[in-house]
């Protein structure tokens, strides 16, 4: 059984989600959302490097925003412990896979990677001195990778908080 389906059963055992975690989390949670949603309409993957939108003060926008739907729906559960395993977990995870990538985007698209990397953040946001490509967020780009399905997620998740904290 893959690491995320461990954890997801552990979060929904042990979740005790109380309405001020709540709003928190969820709050933060949306956010990262949204960030997804942003990066998922401006990314060509191995085609074009993307340099606009969230790529323009992050190379890994969609890690980011997963980054912050997973810990907000850490912090709703309202147990400390699931939010440290959490970062844990996923720093453990994800920066070594960025690390990777950033190979393999060195590979395809050379010295201009090279000098975006120099420039970009790996993955905290930071404004940065990149000159972005002016490319404009495309719905079907979003559509073509299926990032309302992370919508779809989203809903089904606080749905199942909802119901933890109110009749469990």
């Amino acid at each position: 059984m893959p690491l995320g389906f461990v954890f997801a059963a552990v979060f929904l055992i042990f979740a005790k989600p109380t309405p001020i975690f709540m709003v928190v989390g969820i709050s933060l949670a949306f956010i990262g959302l949204l960030i997804r949603a942003w990066s998922s309409g401006h990314i060509r993957k191995n085609q074009d490097l993307a340099v606009s939108g969230p790529y323009k003060y992050t190379r890994n926008p969609l890690y980011l925003g997963s980054f912050l739907l997973g810990l907000g729906f850490m912090i709703a559960s309202g147990v400390w412990w699931l939010i440290l395993l959490f970062i844990i977990l996923y720093l453990g995870i994800y920066f070594p896979v960025m690390s990777v990538e950033a190979d393999e985007l060195t590979a395809i698209f050379g010295d201009k990677y090279k000098e975006y990397a120099k420039k970009v953040s790996l993955f905290f946001p930071w404004f940065s001195n990149y000159e972005s490509d002016g490319k404009k967020f495309e719905k079907e780009l979003y559509m073509r990778y299926r990032e309302y399905q992370a919508g779809l997620g989203f809903l089904a998740i606080c749905a199942v908080l909802m119901a933890k904290a109110y009749f469990f």
